[in-house]
């Protein structure tokens, strides 16, 4: 163990408890208390030698020896209290006195030891106090002045010293306050370098912590402006930081998120601590392409500034600086999304149980009631006497309580296995026009009951096409079906077909109630009816255009409906002419709702024009009227 190394740990010992926990505070203490106390040690050490060789002392020159031990105080007072700067005045104070003492018997201002008030302003430099160093300045100047105020008006002791005397004096004057001096200046090389390497290992720590930590610490201006920003933007964005400084940030900021980027920030500037979730548009890396956003949360609070002041003045509020935190949120905001979905779900899984059983209670029961009324009425004929046309009569309305019963059986069944993907299609090739023509024949009686005009256009030349005609069949009877049931009496149900490229489109429009835009959105959708389920004016179970939905995506065709409320409805369902299953074309598999195209209003002067035109232009019209 060095001499060093032993002096550093009893000055560590006399430490304040204060001073003990921070590196740059221990070192200006320690750099305070060991000259004073190695210069008053060897003061006290040499007052035997200058008695040894002078003799007997005088009063003042006692008075210099005690003042020069007298530095073991001030050590004592700042070990015990820790004030730094109140140690310092008071060792300005004890230097200027003692070098008052001395030059006021020894020549005032032309004495040897008034070049020691140029050393008290230096030594009070060391205290890193403007305060302390001012002063100590004042100090120097005001006794400089009464020295030579009480040379010029004769006030001081005559000198008994020869011109010799008072030069070696004067020489041991200047090389004492030299060499202290110079003393002075080490120890404040010595501070600045311990301060310069402490704030090396802070900045490092701090880099350390920056580049390390997966959140992104930024600095901004009042306006947004980035002033800087840790590495770990780099890996959250896949750019360059410098690129992010200025405005680079704020322009990756999500448009619609730019107005709460910078609101959070201009909240922050005024004092407050803010927290704003937004979109950052994030480079791609590696083999991806395009750009995408990412979900960051920034927390963001003023730079060096009370958070609890409320009046700011004009320039500090302009010059106002924020610090924010960023973090990467996207993996919670798609779960929040992916909540916020199977809650919907679940929501939609609900209102359709409750569609289904509103619904179903009624088309189930109403046919079952007639079958059990009626086939009692039947087994009690003879109390109730009834003849042969009645009992004819009862038991076609249990046969047809019963097709109606099966047909919204089979319905369920055939949406089921449509939904479960269990519903085959048998491919085979037949004439598009023959069967649409003959669903047309079927429903031309209900039409003429309705009043209801039910124009059919099938043009002569319609080519074959490959798919399943049994459902399509199935498509243009639920659709023209759904048509006269919508028509008010006196409306039209126009019917066309026409080839469009490799496609066969299918067109069917009404001149009815319409549907409005709320409901539209949600047409197809098993069991749903446009309008309030206890308003309904029409039988039905909802699934006839989810069944033509869903055989639609199944021959990888296109449904389109177009309607406003009280203007009518068209549909047009577009249809490969050849149809090739999905397990022959891997790459053309797709969901089915893919296919259904977006859904919008028409108007009914349009359905007027295109049913004008149909009845002037087409020469191959079938018209089945009442």
């Amino acid at each position: 163990m060095t001499v060093l190394s032993i002096i550093r740990d009893c000055l560590d010992a006399l430490l304040h408890p204060s001073a003990r926990y921070d590196a740059l505070t221990r070192a200006r203490h320690r750099a305070f208390m060991a000259p004073r106390l190695l210069g008053s040690l060897a003061a006290f050490a040499a007052f035997p030698i200058y008695l040894a060789m002078r003799g007997a002392p005088s009063a003042i020159e006692v008075a210099a020896f005690a003042w020069l031990i007298a530095p073991i105080l001030l050590s004592w007072f700042l070990s015990r209290t820790g004030r730094y700067e109140g140690a310092h005045v008071l060792s300005s104070l004890a230097l200027a006195g003692l070098v008052m003492a001395i030059a006021g018997t020894t020549g005032g201002i032309e004495s040897f030891a008034a070049i020691w008030l140029v050393v008290v302003p230096l030594e009070a430099a060391l205290s890193a106090s403007r305060r302390v160093a001012a002063f100590a300045s004042l100090l120097a100047l005001s006794c400089a002045g009464v020295l030579i105020l009480v040379s010029q008006l004769g006030w001081l002791p005559a000198g008994d010293t020869s011109a010799a005397e008072r030069g070696v004096l004067m020489a041991f004057g200047v090389v004492s306050a030299t060499l202290y001096a110079a003393g002075l200046a080490f120890g404040a090389e010595s501070l600045a370098r311990a301060s310069v390497t402490l704030l090396s290992r802070e900045e490092e720590r701090y880099r350390l912590l920056a580049r390390n930590m997966s959140d992104v610490i930024s600095r901004h201006q009042r306006n947004g402006a980035v002033q800087f920003i840790s590495p770990a933007a780099e890996v959250m964005l896949g750019m360059p930081v410098a690129q992010l400084l200025g405005h680079g940030l704020f322009d990756r900021v999500h448009v619609a998120d730019r107005p709460a980027y910078l609101t959070a920030l201009s909240d922050a500037a005024r004092g407050d601590v803010r927290s704003v979730e937004f979109r950052l548009r994030r480079e791609p890396t590696g083999s991806e392409r395009g750009q995408d956003f990412i979900w960051v949360e920034m927390r963001c609070r003023p730079l060096d500034q009370d958070t609890g002041r409320q009046n700011l003045d004009l320039d500090a509020m302009r010059d106002a600086e924020v610090v924010g935190v960023m973090r990467d949120v996207t993996d919670r905001k798609l779960s929040e999304q992916a909540l916020d979905q199977a809650c919907s779900a679940a929501e939609a899984a609900d209102a359709a149980k409750t569609r289904f059983l509103a619904t179903m209670s009624h088309e189930l029961r109403t046919p079952l009631n007639a079958i059990i009324g009626f086939s009692e009425m039947i087994a009690q004929e003879q109390t109730l006497m009834l003849g042969a046309a009645q009992r004819k009569e009862y038991a076609q309305l249990i046969n047809d309580s019963g097709q109606h019963l099966l047909s919204v059986v089979n319905g369920i069944l055939d949406m089921s296995k449509m939904e479960s993907g269990n519903f085959e299609i048998a491919s085979e090739p037949f004439a598009p026009r023959a069967s649409l023509l003959h669903c047309c024949n079927l429903l031309a009686l209900k039409a003429r009951e309705n009043g209801i005009d039910l124009i059919t256009d099938a043009p002569q030349d319609l080519p074959v096409m490959t798919g399943d005609p049994r459902a399509f069949k199935q498509i243009v009877l639920n659709l023209v079906a759904n048509a006269i049931k919508f028509t008010e009496r006196g409306g039209q149900v126009s019917v066309s077909a026409a080839v469009t490229g490799s496609q066969l489109t299918l067109r069917i429009s009404d001149t009815g109630v319409g549907i409005a835009a709320d409901d539209l959105k949600r047409i197809g959708a098993p069991f749903f009816q446009a309008g309030k389920t206890y308003q309904r004016r029409h039988e039905g179970t909802g699934l006839g255009l989810s069944i033509v939905k869903s055989l639609v995506a199944l021959h990888l065709g296109e449904l389109t409906v177009q309607s406003r409320l009280g203007e009518g409805t068209a549909v047009t369902v577009k249809l490969p002419l050849v149809y090739t299953p999905p397990q022959a074309r891997p790459s053309d598999r797709m969901p089915a709702e893919s296919k259904i195209a977006t859904l919008t209003p028409v108007l009914r002067q349009e359905i007027h024009d295109q049913i004008h035109d149909q009845l002037h232009d087409q020469p191959a019209l079938v018209k089945k009227s009442a």
